[in-house]
């Protein structure tokens, strides 16, 4: 492990993915994430499919919206994935939400997502789904997405969302073998882990 991704990772370490990030905490960790890079070790990420695709779970973010859901009286924000299929061009966000015994929750987005350089992606929103993760048979990100995949409807606020309405890109700025970063166009900064 690098220096610099030891020292990111120090940074982000108790910060619950950036929920209980101070001020200071937030511009230390961008400092620490600009410093990495800096040295990325895939600067074409888009050509390297095999570290591209998977699931990845979130370490870290400035995005107030992902971060929102768990500002939420009663509810507790678990585990955020972003899963990457590179081969049909298909990215699935799943955020899990716990609350009260039996209404563990999942909000999810599913997107298909178009190269528009070496290492930037438009992205057009698709699908999303909403709802309580016993009615919807919730198991883990890659059970999920085949049934979704598999054109599965769920016993959930499911719903098709036209990607005119609802796009944006993504920039990787750092790949290597288990850590990802990215930034978003709405300035937005992702740090995320492999599964």
């Amino acid at each position: 492990m690098t220096l610099g991704k030891a020292k990111l990772l120090q940074a982000i370490a108790g910060k619950n993915r950036g929920l209980l990030a101070s001020e200071a905490d937030n511009l230390a960790i961008l400092a620490a994430v600009a410093r990495l890079e800096e040295f990325n070790p895939t600067p074409r990420p888009l050509e390297a499919a095999e570290k591209l695709d998977g699931n990845w779970r979130l370490l870290y973010t400035t995005s107030t919206e992902l971060l929102g859901i768990g500002r939420f009286p009663v509810l507790t924000l678990g585990q955020i994935y972003q899963c990457i299929r590179v081969k049909t061009q298909q990215v699935f966000n799943i955020a899990e939400v716990t609350s009260l015994p039996l209404l563990e929750g999942l909000v999810s987005v599913a997107a298909r997502f178009e190269p528009v350089s070496d290492r930037r992606v438009d992205v057009g929103f698709e699908r999303g789904i909403f709802g309580l993760q016993r009615l919807i048979g919730y198991r883990n990100p890659s059970q999920f997405i085949q049934d979704i995949q598999s054109g599965k409807r769920f016993a959930a606020a499911d719903f098709r969302i036209d990607p005119g309405n609802r796009k944006g890109w993504l920039d990787i700025t750092y790949l290597d073998d288990d850590l990802r970063i990215g930034r978003g166009n709405e300035g937005s900064v992702f740090v995320l882990t492999r599964v």
